[in-house]
């Protein structure tokens, strides 16, 4: 059993999210996979094997099992892409079922996957005030047009838009403070982002629930921010791009197609670049 290094979400041969990739025969034991993860060290490593209806897929961060990962999500299909082929790929994951398209051509490949239904709730004052504590802003910093709100797209991220591209450079928190405040409030992620124009949005993305001060590129939170502009009636025309991971110097660009049906899955697609392949 050998892990591929797969960044996903890179631009050309530069950035991109790096995931541990780990196609089997069957899945090992939960404890193997989570000292896996530890191990690699990256945000997130996935973990598939084969099943009668496609592959059975498990997610884990360096400290948790999570039940949804986008990121590793585009890296397993472009490495099945490699495998066996560009295709459509059933991936059975903790909520239900999911498909993954992935592509190979060359030294290309990339992928895109449909979400699960989308929703989103407004976030209380309580919360809102704990949550600009932790990051230290005012209400001043907060773009009026985007109301804070906790979102989902198979798991709950909360949503903080930012005025000005100054103020998301700048970001900083306590990460043992964000940790108990996630773990409190059932976040995945916290996800801070800033509208340059209603289709294009900066974002960083704290995890400090799964061992991680920041993730550069956050397949999962874009598909839940998607859906969150749909209920507000945000002007996407359709789809959005988000740039994560430059203040980090590692750029990533995530592609989310966004159908009118409110609360039907979105399309989150992105390109990938192979770190390293397995040993023959």
């Amino acid at each position: 059993m050998q892990m591929q290094h797969i960044a996903a979400f890179s631009i050309g041969d530069t950035g991109g999210n790096p995931a541990g990739v780990v196609l089997c025969d069957s899945l090992p034991g939960a404890s193997f996979m989570q000292a896996a993860a530890a191990d690699a060290g990256y945000s997130e490593c996935v973990f598939a094997a084969p099943d009668a209806n496609g592959w059975k897929v498990r997610y884990f961060a360096p400290a948790i099992e999570v039940e949804f990962c986008g990121h590793a999500t585009i890296a397993l299909g472009a490495a099945l892409a490699m495998q066996a082929g560009p295709g459509v790929y059933p991936l059975e994951i903790a909520q239900g079922t999911i498909e993954v398209e992935g592509y190979a051509s060359g030294a290309r490949c990339g992928a895109a996957f449909r979400s699960l239904p989308t929703r989103s709730r407004p976030l209380t004052q309580a919360v809102l005030g704990e949550v600009l504590a932790l990051f230290g802003l005012g209400r001043e910093a907060l773009d009026p047009r985007l109301p804070a709100g906790v979102a989902h797209a198979g798991e709950d991220h909360l949503i903080l838009a930012l005025r000005d591209r100054a103020t998301l450079r700048a970001m900083r928190y306590d990460f043992e403070r964000g940790r108990a405040l996630a773990q409190r409030e059932g976040l995945v992620t916290f996800d801070l982002v800033h509208a340059e124009s209603p289709r294009l949005f900066h974002a960083r993305n704290p995890f400090p629930l799964g061992g991680v001060y920041e993730d550069p590129a956050t397949g999962a939170a874009a598909g839940a921010l998607a859906g969150y502009l749909r209920d507000l009636g945000w002007p996407h025309e359709g789809a959005i791009t988000i740039l994560q991971g430059e203040d980090m110097g590692v750029p990533c660009r995530i592609e989310v197609d966004i159908p009118p049906r409110r609360g039907e899955g979105v399309r989150v697609a992105g390109t990938a670049r192979i770190l390293r392949a397995p040993r023959p």
